[in-house]
Formats: C-alpha cells, structure tokens, sequence
C-alpha cells in the first residue's frame, strides 16, 4: 500500500512513511518502548536512529512505558540493549506509578488496604515494592493486596493462575496492576500482560487499580518533564490502541499509531490499497492523528 493510497483510504488519520513528515510539528515525544524502540530482546536501528534524529534537531523525548519496573530499571535495560542515552531524555514506566501510588496512597482505593503484596509476576518487578513500604506476603491468605506484573513465566498459560485469583476474589483482597497492557511482543512471539491477568480478576468480580498507559498519573509525570511544551506540541508514539493512542486521546496530546505491532496481525488491506484500520480504531475507541507501519525517520 502506498503512502498516497493510505492518505485518501483514512480520513482523519494521515499515514506517513516516516517520522520526518511531522517531526516539525512537535517539540515533545512520549514514546512506547515494547513494540516500538525494541522488542524485548534487542532494539530496532531504525527507531534508535529516528530517535537520534529528532534530538538533533532539539526535541524533547520521554520514553514513556507500561513495563512493571522502576524507571532507572528500564534504564538499565536500555544500556544493555544498546540504546544510546543521547536518544531520549527521561523515561516513566508504569512501574514507577505503581510505586509511586504505594508510597503516597493517593486515593480511596490505595487507602483502603495495608501494606502486605501478594505479589505475581517474575522477580525483576521486585523493585516495584522497595523502599515505599511495600510487605511481600508468603501466601493470598496473609496477603493486604495483589500486586500483579504479569505472569512469572512467558510461556504460563493464563489458566495457572486461575486458583489463586479465584481464591484471592472469594476473600475479597483488591488487586494493583502495574501494567495495563493486553499482550506484547518478545522477539516473534506474542504473549499476554497483567492487564490480560487483571481483566481476568475482573470477570471474577475483583476490584482492580490499573497503572499506566492510559491513565492520567504517569501522562501527569511525562508532562512535568516538559513545563515549557505546549500540549498541542506534544504527541504520543506507540503500536497499543488501548494504551498508547487511546491515553493520549484521553489526555488531550496528538498521537502516532505504529500499524507493525501488537495489532498487525488485526489490519488487513483490500487490493484497492484500502483497510480497515479505521473500523478498528473505532470499535476500541482510539483514534490517532497519523499512523505508520514502524518507528523510523
């Protein structure tokens, strides 16, 4: 399908070819990681240099992910990747919401429970729980709340869980999600997220707090970042409907929808070149200003 061709097939949404056609529009980037600079294993050139570009050229960059770890975690995942520093200014993750909202317990909800996690998910999220007087409970019966990260392992079925979710639902315990998102991408696989596991505890009658993209605490820390940015300067980049787009329709920026991710296998094309990229987005209720297939200038 041609730029051109996408263009007149998506009123409303404008495809680009690359971040270039719009990079003059824009002084503040808030960009998804997963799925977009890197897919969990190693990070895509074509981002990294995209990103590179645009701080040439002075523009301010947050990434800004829904990955269930501190900040200076992520960080260091980046360094070990191999994405350089110089292409981004600041990071906020969803984990650090969630850790943020266990240390201040900002609302009714956080208030209503104590200090002891039952904590799923795997052991690199522990940071979420330091220092913000955070208690691990050995067992859901001993537990204040659930902390949910994502499943232990990648390759769990969502049905391991299934016991101590509908134990924890008969007891009444609330659960702290610290990543909205559904599923993503790991190298050529795609696999389910807490927020997968938190709709789950949901249909159960479990009563959840979610924590990150779309939500309006971590788009409140990302706007700190840039006081002197005007929102209409602003613009969100990610692959999530839910997440990305919808968050930043919510929160009153532009944003960028990368059609190669999490919901490639969803959009199909006519021959005409046409698709239904636009029935999708209004049937989950997101609605970008331009789209694209990947992250690059």
């Amino acid at each position: 399908m041609t730029t051109q061709q996408a263009r007149d097939d998506q009123p409303g949404i404008r495809m680009i070819a690359g971040i270039s056609e719009i990079a003059d529009q824009f002084d503040g980037y808030l960009v998804d990681l997963w799925g977009c600079v890197h897919n969990g294993i190693e990070p895509y050139p074509a981002a990294v240099t995209a990103l590179l570009e645009l701080r040439k050229r002075g523009k301010s960059i947050c990434m800004l992910s829904n990955g269930p770890r501190r900040a200076v975690d992520l960080i260091a995942r980046l360094d070990q990747m191999g994405v350089p520093r110089d292409a981004y200014q600041h990071v906020m993750s969803s984990g650090e919401a969630t850790w943020n909202a266990l240390a201040v317990r900002p609302d009714a909800f956080h208030q209503s429970f104590g200090q002891r996690c039952y904590h799923i998910g795997p052991s690199r999220d522990i940071s979420v729980t330091e220092g913000n007087g955070t208690l691990i409970a050995a067992s859901i019966e001993d537990a204040d709340f659930i902390l949910c990260t994502g499943p232990v392992e990648h390759h769990h079925p969502i049905d391991v869980y299934t016991p101590v979710l509908t134990k924890a639902a008969e007891f009444g315990v609330p659960m702290v999600c610290a990543n909205p998102d559904l599923v993503v991408h790991i190298g050529e696989d795609l696999v389910y997220c807490a927020g997968t596991m938190a709709a789950l505890y949901q249909g159960m009658g479990g009563k959840v707090s979610y924590h990150g993209k779309p939500y309006q605490s971590v788009y409140d820390q990302c706007f700190s970042f840039f006081p002197e940015i005007p929102s209409d300067r602003l613009i969100g980049i990610g692959d999530g409907l839910r997440t990305d787009i919808l968050g930043a329709n919510r929160n009153g920026i532009k944003s960028l929808f990368l059609t190669g991710g999490i919901h490639s296998d969803e959009i199909t094309y006519s021959s005409d070149g046409s698709s239904n990229l636009q029935t999708i987005c209004r049937d989950i209720g997101a609605h970008p200003n331009f789209a694209a297939q990947r992250l690059e200038w």
